[in-house]
């Protein structure tokens, strides 16, 4: 299969290219494309065979959930039930946006494989041009998780896709680079008070400014499904090892050294503030107190990381306030707990 990527720059010059994604879409098929997160990979979310190829194309466990997109609040309704009054304020405050709410799903309307043993389903509106253009032509719901083999860091440009998933998928929608870097936040709207099975762009405090306090989940027993992506699998890794270190100038410059008398070559991911030059690679991910820069680079200096020769990647933590919780999230998944030192 050859895998088509189609530069959309002007919506209004490329009613022909939306249009080739939802035939491909509507025959059954699968499409990547932008959102204001990462990059997503999308099947109509009430074909149950269209939903089983985002898993093949992925490598993807398939106990692992899928997020439906939607283009418009309206149709919340027809795939969710027992939608509670704080919902209908986060949609109102939050979408579109990063912002994935999960709720008791409608019986019979979206694909089993969706959400595996739960009768539940994660909705979000996707804040991206693109992503509303193909939603709303399509004028039905996606399942999308990021467009990337399982396991590795998620796309934030186009050309991250191609090199995961070429020859797997037919279409790319190019939409450039996205802005938040990370995934969405997603929140459990079934129990009281709300719980957050993911952090994501939309900060635990930003929810509570708008309905009180709310709970935070963090994964799950290894002989259960997960209620939401990202709560049970290793996610997000380099092809090295990675290492999360505390972000210190010095001691992160004397690990170098530390791995470089063991034959290590070494990737550093850190602050634009540090100047590491014992690093054989350093790539820096924006200020130091900018967790929300950090947030829009890290996928994109992890997979910069997998292009050179380095044995060990050494990440510099980040604050956990704000969107650093995100953050910090996806840097322990990509380091499979790992801290140097050991």
């Amino acid at each position: 299969m050859e895998t088509l990527i189609i530069k959309v720059d002007n919506l209004l010059d490329n009613e022909k290219s939306y249009q080739q994604a939802v035939d491909i879409l509507n025959e059954g098929g699968v499409v990547a494309f932008p959102t204001e997160t990462v990059y997503g990979l999308g099947a109509l979310a009430t074909d149950e065979q269209a939903v089983r190829k985002i898993f093949e194309a992925k490598g993807r466990p398939s106990d692992n959930p899928l997020i439906v997109h939607i283009g418009n609040r309206e149709a919340v309704e027809q795939y969710a039930i027992q939608i509670p009054d704080d919902a209908y304020k986060l949609m109102e405050k939050f979408w579109p946006g990063p912002l994935t709410l999960v709720f008791h799903k409608r019986p019979g309307v979206i694909a089993q494989s969706v959400t595996p043993g739960f009768e539940t389903v994660g909705l979000r509106m996707p804040d991206h041009p693109v992503a509303l253009e193909l939603l709303q032509t399509l004028d039905g719901p996606l399942a999308a998780p990021s467009a990337n083999r399982s396991g590795k860091p998620s796309p934030t440009e186009a050309g991250h896709v191609l090199k995961d998933l070429h020859g797997r998928i037919p279409l790319i929608l190019d939409g450039g680079e996205t802005g938040v870097g990370v995934e969405s936040t997603v929140l459990d709207m079934t129990v009281s008070p709300p719980a957050i099975l993911r952090p994501g762009g939309v900060t635990k405090e930003m929810i509570e400014s708008v309905i009180g306090p709310i709970h935070t989940e963090s994964g799950v027993a290894d002989d259960q499904a997960p209620r939401a992506p990202g709560m049970k699998y290793m996610h997000y890794a380099p092809e090295s090892p990675l290492f999360v270190i505390a972000p210190d100038e010095a001691k992160i410059a004397e690990a170098v050294r530390l791995l470089h008398a063991e034959g290590k070559k070494v990737a550093v991911i850190g602050p634009d503030e540090f100047t590491i030059p014992e690093a054989d690679w350093y790539f820096a991910v924006g200020p130091l107190h900018k967790p929300e820069a950090m947030a829009s680079t890290l996928y994109r200096a992890i997979r910069q990381c997998d292009v050179t020769e380095a044995d060990i990647i050494l990440a510099a933590e980040t604050e956990m306030s704000g969107v650093g919780a995100a953050v910090m999230n996806r840097l322990t998944k990509a380091a499979d707990g790992k801290r140097f030192p050991l």
